[in-house]
This record gives structure tokens, C-alpha cells and sequence, in this order.
């Protein structure tokens, strides 16, 4: 009788999970986007945070209290937290070619060698990264203000493909390409690398690796169990995005389609 129960909660969640996706998609058809969206896009808390306060009563709507967690707002609405009016902000998405020795620690962007220096000069909209890159690292970095799109690409359970080019201390071995692909091959769906393979045209310290996580330490890892020092690692393919035309420090705006295409994953 319990399992019965427990299964009837499972479907039940199953099925609010998908009426809530359904209504952010009618809401986003219709130019309403919920209140607790429109607060975490301004920058202000989380969606979780911004229900609670909610809640507490200190969010207005057009001069109007709203309690309700449900409540949709257009951009004509004038939306007051403690008082003081939310500007909605425009949702933006940025890819960053990152350079060496700049860091992606977002509580002290005013650094010279930050990140987000970079990618301040063409979006004034607070973006955070998705996907940090530790200093010596390079590569794409892509940074926005969706709340929805950085909760689902930062999500651990989300399979995202991401091509790195790494460079060793040293040549690879025939022998240790040959048992990370059989590892691979082994634990097959359980094993976050895809692929691995030198890159072709360089020398055999030149390895490119095909990982299903936006975090690094993986590469380390594989590469320093046997016996090499990864050197460099540059991220050359992240969710179908790549660095063509787009030069080291340098940065862009997503076109509509790459951002479908994310939104879609």
C-alpha cells in the first residue's frame, strides 16, 4: 500500500513538474514572466530567496502588495522591493575567449585581471559565468543573467559537451591514450569523458579530450593518475558553441539562434 502511495507522490511531482515548465513557456509566449523570475534577473536574490520575500509581503506590484507565488508580471508593471523600484533588466548572454592569468571569481570582479573586466566593456547588465576556468586556463566562458538557463547548464546532472585542448609535460604515451580509451569504453554511460585523441597537425603532448562537465579537475585528474602534468588547458567547445572569429580576451553577444539552441539543451 505504501509503494502504491509513494508512487502516486512520484507521478504527482512528475506531473506539477511538467504543468510548471508548461506555464513558463505560456508565460514567456505571452510576454509575462514571474515575479519571482523578474526579481532574480534584476540581480537582487535567488527565485527560492525571492519567493520568500514574497511571502513576507515586501514585494508591490503597481502600488498593490502581491503575496502570491504564482503572480506574472509584463514590462509595463512597476515592481517595488522595500519601496524601492526593480529595473527589469534585459537578459543577456555573453561568450568570452579567456585569456591567461585572468580569474573567474566573481567576489571581486573590480581586479584588473578579472573576468568580467572583460566582459563589462560591451554588457552593462550584471552577467555571472557558467563554468569557471581556473587562471592558467583559457577558453570559452559563457556568462548571462538568465537565472533559468544558469541553474540548468550549471546543474550536475545536466550531460553538457565540452571539447578541451590539453597540453602535457610531456608527449602522451601510445600506451596511456590507449588505456583512457578503454576506460571510457568500459564504464561507457557512467564515464564523464567521451572521447580522447591527440590533436591532430601538433605533437603528442597536444591531447584533445571530449568531457560531459563544465569542470575541469576531471582532466587533471586523468592525466596526473598517469603520470603527466597538464601544462594548459584551453576549452575550444562548450553546447555547440566554439571560438570561431573570436580572438583571445576578445567577446561577443550570442545570436538568437545559439541562444534557442542553449535554451533547447
Amino acid at each position: 500500500m505504501r509503494n502504491k502511495e509513494n508512487s502516486s507522490k512520484r507521478f504527482n511531482n512528475k506531473q506539477s513538474s511538467f504543468r510548471e515548465r508548461q506555464n513558463e513557456k505560456k508565460s514567456s509566449n505571452d510576454g509575462l514572466t514571474r515575479l519571482n523570475k523578474h526579481i532574480a534577473n534584476a540581480g537582487i536574490c535567488s527565485r527560492r530567496e525571492a519567493d520568500q520575500f514574497i511571502e513576507a509581503g515586501v514585494v508591490s506590484v503597481n502600488g498593490k502588495v502581491v503575496t502570491s507565488m504564482g503572480f506574472k508580471v509584463s514590462k509595463e508593471d512597476v515592481v517595488k522591493f522595500n519601496n524601492s523600484t526593480i529595473r527589469r533588466e534585459k537578459e543577456q548572454y555573453v561568450l568570452l575567449n579567456k585569456p591567461k592569468n585572468y580569474i573567474t571569481n566573481t567576489k571581486d570582479p573590480s581586479k584588473q585581471n578579472s573576468v568580467i573586466r572583460l566582459v563589462e566593456r560591451i554588457c552593462k547588465e550584471q552577467i555571472l559565468p557558467i563554468g569557471k576556468l581556473d587562471r592558467i586556463s583559457t577558453g570559452l566562458m559563457l556568462f548571462t543573467n538568465d537565472s533559468d538557463l544558469l541553474k540548468k547548464l550549471s546543474s550536475k546532472n545536466k550531460r553538457i559537451k565540452t571539447i578541451y585542448q590539453v597540453s602535457l609535460n610531456k608527449s602522451l604515451l601510445s600506451k596511456d591514450l590507449k588505456n583512457i580509451q578503454d576506460r571510457i569504453n568500459k564504464e561507457k554511460s557512467q564515464s564523464n569523458i567521451t572521447s580522447v585523441n591527440y590533436v591532430e597537425g601538433k605533437d603528442k603532448n597536444e591531447v584533445g579530450i571530449e568531457v560531459t562537465l563544465i569542470k575541469s579537475q576531471i582532466i587533471y585528474q586523468t592525466f596526473e593518475d598517469l603520470g603527466y602534468k597538464v601544462m594548459k588547458i584551453d576549452r575550444v567547445y562548450f553546447a555547440g558553441l566554439t571560438k570561431k572569429n573570436l580572438p583571445r580576451k576578445e567577446c561577443r553577444f550570442l545570436t538568437k539562434e545559439e541562444i534557442t539552441i542553449l535554451r533547447r539543451i
